[in-house]
């Protein structure tokens, strides 16, 4: 009898006909469970050198940040997937391999869990799983995990459920950059109102399809098919600018959220605390990375995360980058991440920037 299908087990990989130098690329398919233990076939992207593979690679599964809340926002359908993904290079360069999860619902069919930690962290390890029944590949069972604003927190959640739910996978070491970490907090403190908008319509119109919360308990009819709209039409593009069409419902949403706290509004209010990270959940090692003046993930929620885990005595190495940007935070501290990844696959002490921050 054929043994049934299991979370990690791996459906199909197809070698990416246009490849960067130094590397091969693999779009999967593979099996995970959801948070009530149903089983999803989703996708990703897994890269690896193209010397002779040794089977014990080590692994970093990358967990990207927002691209959109519907099928076809999928990174791994993207045409320039090596370019979108800071430091892919950087990371084969140094004998990685690269697990990105596209995310339940990206990719594949069925409600994307935007910012639903459990169901995108199960993701991320089956990913890993995944990649390692890919013997071309040779990925081994030692992983770090490091993901940029949505991939900031599941990251920050993978960390957290590894040893529960993956113990046959070894973490090494967790890094967030630009990482949501309180959500009542993020969703009312980022200080681009219209970021804040767009992402609230994507946030809301998930949420509606992962746990059926009512949009009527924060919008009007008008504004619930505007914020349908907005999600279902609209992936993230870097450098591109908005239609006039989203611009002006963007103003629609936002105009109304002036009015409505997502915050103190059930069952938004309750589903956004779920789904925030308890500081002292992530083991270490731990690290975070920051604009000073980011405008979407708001600086001042993530030292608070900071500060509470190191008040638990709790190690953090924390990467403070000047400016306000927000997009590319895992970029630009990419040199500084990946040598700190380096050290703890080497063993090395851990630093503590909790000292140094208070």
């Amino acid at each position: 009898m054929a043994r049934a299908q299991q979370a990690g087990d791996l459906v199909s990989a197809q070698r990416f006909q246009t490849e960067a130098q130094g590397m091969r690329l693999w779009r999967i398919v593979y099996w995970t469970l959801d948070a009530m233990k149903r089983p999803r076939k989703v996708t990703g992207v897994v890269a690896a050198p193209v010397d002779r593979a040794t089977g014990n690679r080590p692994v970093i599964a990358w967990t990207h940040g927002t691209t959109g809340v519907v099928e076809r926002c999928a990174p791994s359908l993207y045409p320039d997937f090596t370019k979108v993904t800071p430091a892919l290079s950087e990371m084969v360069g140094r004998g990685y391999v690269v697990v990105a999860a596209d995310y339940p619902g990206l990719g594949s069919p069925g409600a994307h869990p935007y910012l639903v930690g459990k169901d995108t962290a199960q993701s991320v390890l089956d990913a890993v799983r995944a990649a390692r029944a890919l013997a071309e590949a040779g990925a081994g069972s030692r992983f770090a995990v490091w993901g940029e604003s949505q991939g900031g927190h599941a990251a920050l959640w993978t960390g957290a459920l590894a040893a529960s739910y993956a113990p046959d996978l070894s973490l090494v070491a967790t890094a967030a950059a630009a990482p949501p970490t309180d959500l009542p907090e993020n969703l009312k403190l980022g200080k681009d109102a219209s970021v804040r908008a767009m992402l609230t319509a994507y946030t809301t119109y998930a949420w509606s399809r992962q746990f059926g919360a009512d949009l009527g308990t924060l919008f009007n009819k008008v504004n619930q098919g505007v914020v349908t709209r907005l999600a279902e039409n609209n992936c993230v593009e870097l450098g591109k600018s908005p239609k006039l069409g989203t611009i002006l419902g963007v103003l629609s949403v936002r105009n109304q959220l002036a009015r409505k706290d997502i915050t103190r509004t059930a069952p938004w209010s309750n589903i956004a605390r779920e789904n925030s990270v308890s500081p002292t959940a992530v083991p270490g090692p731990l690290l975070l990375a920051q604009s000073v003046d980011d405008p979407v993930v708001a600086p001042s929620v993530t030292r608070k995360f900071m500060a509470s885990r190191c008040k638990a005595g709790r190690a953090v190495r924390f990467i403070s980058l000047p400016g306000g940007d927000h997009a590319h935070t895992a970029r630009d501290s990419s040199k500084e991440t990946l040598d700190w990844i380096d050290a703890r696959f080497a063993g090395e002490p851990e630093p503590d920037d909790c000292r140094s921050h208070r």
